[in-house]
């Protein structure tokens, strides 16, 4: 094989994009060892407080896919239900994560604003879409 031929592993490793990203003050910073999945726009209550916004965008990943890099430590907690955990920076307030999925309890979500890497979901669906505020336009 010459130097630009390819075997089935070495694609596999050019498809497998590293993503990484980080809170707003860079405290905080992680990668990803999977492509995110189930991207959702969320317009529950929770998330409009929590981001301040008309929605929040999420997208899950296996939590172990997650590897924080930096300021792990700086990650506060807040029980927003009772199974949800959500996770922010202690020192800017960015939201990064969410987890307590009870059908989903291996997984975590993350912002999806949080990436620094290029990331550009097939789909993102709309949930909790009676909460919509009546102000956004679509």
């Amino acid at each position: 094989m010459d130097a630009l031929s390819s075997t089935p592993l070495d694609r596999r490793k050019i498809r497998m994009t590293m993503h990484k990203g980080s809170c707003l003050c860079g405290a905080i910073t992680y990668e990803l060892k999977s492509e995110p999945k189930a991207v959702t726009h969320c317009h529950c209550r929770m998330c409009q407080k929590q981001h301040g916004a008309a929605f929040a965008t999420y997208a899950s990943i296996p939590k172990s896919d997650l590897t924080y890099l930096s300021g792990e430590n700086l990650l506060v907690s807040y029980n927003s239900s009772a199974s949800i955990v959500r996770k922010f920076c202690g020192l800017c307030g960015s939201n990064i994560e969410w987890v307590g999925s009870e059908e989903y309890p291996d997984w975590v979500s993350l912002t999806l604003a949080s990436l620094d890497s290029p990331f550009k979901p097939n789909r993102v669906k709309r949930v909790r879409v009676e909460s919509q505020v009546c102000w956004l336009q679509q």
